[in-house]
């Protein structure tokens, strides 16, 4: 039986894809900081007619993702969906802001990653998902942190794709876009006001009617399934159409002018 490790996965996007592998047949072993929080994810696996493992795991924490990887056993697919997110600009935030940032959405999945890909490139086959953002495509204002933390992923995932499937491992992320989550509710936010005030308030406004019209966790969970289990590989996965629509605006921008004229108008 196919086993796949998914990371996140108390709630959201990482809670509906673990259940999705598990209604596609594989043993799905679900990760989360705190496992009494499970609650939920066995509820919607039950009502899904199946059932996942859960273990606990904090990603920032090395020797516990060793431990893990070495109690579940050979790992033919890796979902990487635990992220964290973070508003502020440059100015106001600091080193140790950042590499929160870094350690969750960046190094945890270099980590993980790199744990996994002995034994796929040994057996000769794979699957390593890594939940980005369009964020990881386009810079967003007061979304330096987070959006560096995106690109950096996406440019090791990129990087490390074409040499993993020399050995029959295939690398891909998934880019959603606004998704119906616990996930803002979690976002560092900096202190109010000062010279930035007026501009975060503007951004802040957008963004909530963004998330007002937000894709549901279940409907983007889908996406990583399907990447998770296509014979139809590729790199890169948008979850909606609106995602196809944000991404596409960095992707085809060689000067950077149509992305810079989008996101200023955020602002405004």
């Amino acid at each position: 039986m196919t086993t796949a490790l998914v990371t996140g996965t108390s709630s959201g996007m990482g809670l509906h894809t673990a259940v999705g592998l598990a209604a596609a047949g594989m043993r799905v072993v679900a990760t989360m900081r705190d496992p009494g929080k499970a609650g939920v994810l066995h509820a919607a696996a039950a009502a899904a007619g199946t059932q996942v493992e859960v273990l606990a795991l904090d990603v920032t924490d090395p020797a516990r993702c060793a431990a893990v990887v070495e109690e579940v056993g050979p790992i033919d697919v890796l979902v990487n969906n635990a992220g964290r997110g973070s508003v502020a600009t440059l100015e106001q935030t600091t080193d140790a802001d950042l590499q929160a940032q870094l350690e969750v959405n960046l190094l945890s999945v270099a980590r993980l990653t790199r744990l996994v890909l002995p034994g796929m490139r040994e057996r000769g086959s794979g699957r390593i998902v890594t939940v980005t953002s369009v964020g990881g495509v386009v810079g967003q204002p007061f979304a330096d942190a987070y959006c560096a933390a995106k690109f950096a992923v996406e440019g090791l995932m990129q990087s490390l794709a074409p040499v993993a499937a020399a050995f029959g491992v295939h690398v891909c992320v998934v880019e959603p876009a606004a998704v119906a989550s616990a996930f803002v509710e979690n976002v560092q936010r900096p202190v109010e006001g000062g010279p930035y005030g007026p501009l975060l308030d503007a951004y802040l406004a957008r963004t909530a009617g963004a998330f007002a019209n937000a894709q549901s966790a279940e409907d983007a969970a889908r996406t990583i399934v399907e990447a998770a289990t296509t014979e139809h590989l590729r790199f890169r996965w948008q979850t909606s159409a609106a995602a196809v629509a944000f991404a596409s605006r960095s992707l085809a921008d060689l000067d950077g002018s149509r992305v810079l004229d989008f996101t200023s108008a955020w602002l405004r």
